[in-house]
């Protein structure tokens, strides 16, 4: 029998740091990712108190939203939620700057779902400001609070004499000492039961290992098409995202709570389509594409793409498998479950420019659908073989 125990609470997460600046006594990074745990834990730096990083971002939930309730996060002000679908914080840091690769013309990397935000520190610097997450109403209120804050003395310790002086440095330090912090073993421990197993210290199961050759097959699921399976060219292990971005054909999301927030925040209110990188490059050829997301700890992660629109795992792996072989539903606003049950599949959010090279008539039998899905279960951080077994 085995078990898997993932990181359990925001006091585990507290306990980890400390634990690796002790092993780094005098390393400035480990520092810098110190003062950065506590800004990322911290629910004073909304407006209102009220939401942290962390509330979005919990360590229970694989640095995701714990609330699956909503396909989307709640702003700490009643009634304000977010347009999308939090993503995993994990393994964030392996992502490239934003660049277009000219050799294979795609956009890759960055930050956020559209890649709105090159880097790490870019990307630290946006909730704070949203008026749908974090609320603050500009930089100096967000530095004022640091500078009240018990922490405080650690800047001048990390940055220097002064450091929360300047509002404007003040601001990139906090994003600085944030990334510094989601760069750290915590976010990237590697120790799914699938690493186990690369490292020749676990077996997979003969399910799970079915359903990593249909994961791999060309011919079969060619998930590793996009989410790469294979230690790199250095034996570094892998990240399961190419990086890329993709529009998938997702539905519209009936749940979405977005389209019923005010016109100051979503002026096209229930018509409002989300246009994704297209939007961020000013390029309609790229409307309706995300980043393709890390699949480590996917188990933890729901709900599932950019809308929050699959609630089940295997959900999203049955659109995968038929959303081409499936008739569309008459309706444009179906939830999966009820697409499930009627045996079709809403229109795309987005018609233009979706991926049908790669999904959508995979011919997946339902067995081989269970196997893919059991497989991917592997990818949870904090797998132990049961000791109690040995």
């Amino acid at each position: 029998m085995l078990k898997n125990t993932f990181l359990g609470s925001a006091l585990a997460a507290a306990m980890a740091l400390p634990a690796l600046a002790d092993k780094l006594a005098g390393n400035q990074q480990a520092a810098k990712a110190l003062l950065g745990q506590a800004l990322f834990f911290d629910p004073v730096l909304s407006s209102p108190a009220g939401q942290s990083c962390a509330t979005c971002h919990a360590p229970n939930a694989a640095f995701a939203d714990p609330d699956r309730r909503l396909p989307v996060s709640k702003g700490v002000l009643p009634g304000r939620a977010g347009n999308r679908n939090a993503p995993t914080a994990m393994y964030s840091a392996f992502s490239p700057n934003f660049n277009f690769d000219k050799e294979e013309g795609l956009y890759v990397g960055g930050q956020f779902l559209d890649g709105r935000a090159a880097t790490l520190e870019e990307q630290a610097k946006g909730p704070f400001l949203n008026p749908l997450e974090m609320a603050n109403p500009d930089k100096q209120s967000v530095v004022e609070k640091v500078r009240r804050a018990a922490y405080s003395q650690k800047f001048e310790q990390v940055f220097g004499k002064g450091a929360l002086d300047d509002t404007e440095q003040a601001y990139e330090r906090i994003a600085e000492a944030l990334a510094a912090f989601e760069r750290t073993p915590l976010f990237s421990p590697f120790s799914s039961k699938y690493d186990a197993w690369l490292a020749g210290k676990a077996k997979l199961t003969k399910q799970e290992l079915r359903g990593l050759r249909l994961f791999e097959a060309e011919d079969k699921g060619n998930c590793a098409a996009c989410h790469p399976s294979k230690p790199g060219p250095g034996g570094e292990p892998p990240l399961f995202t190419d990086f890329t971005y993709d529009n998938l054909g997702v539905p519209r999301n009936p749940g979405n709570p977005f389209y019923a927030l005010p016109g100051q925040f979503n002026p096209a209110g229930a018509q409002w389509v989300d246009p994704g990188l297209g939007a961020v490059v000013d390029k309609r050829s790229e409307d309706g594409k995300f980043k393709v997301p890390t699949l480590r700890n996917i188990e933890l992660t729901g709900p599932y793409m950019h809308n929050g629109y699959f609630r089940t795992l295997r959900g999203t792996v049955v659109f995968y498998n038929d959303r081409d072989s499936k008739p569309r539903c008459k309706e444009s606003l179906v939830a999966e479950d009820a697409a499930l049950k009627r045996k079709c599949w809403p229109a795309p959010e987005v018609g233009a420019n979706v991926n049908d090279d790669e999904l959508g008539n995979l011919g997946l039998t339902e067995g081989e659908i269970d196997d893919i899905v059991v497989f991917m279960k592997t990818l949870t951080d904090g797998w132990q073989a049961d000791k109690s077994r040995r």
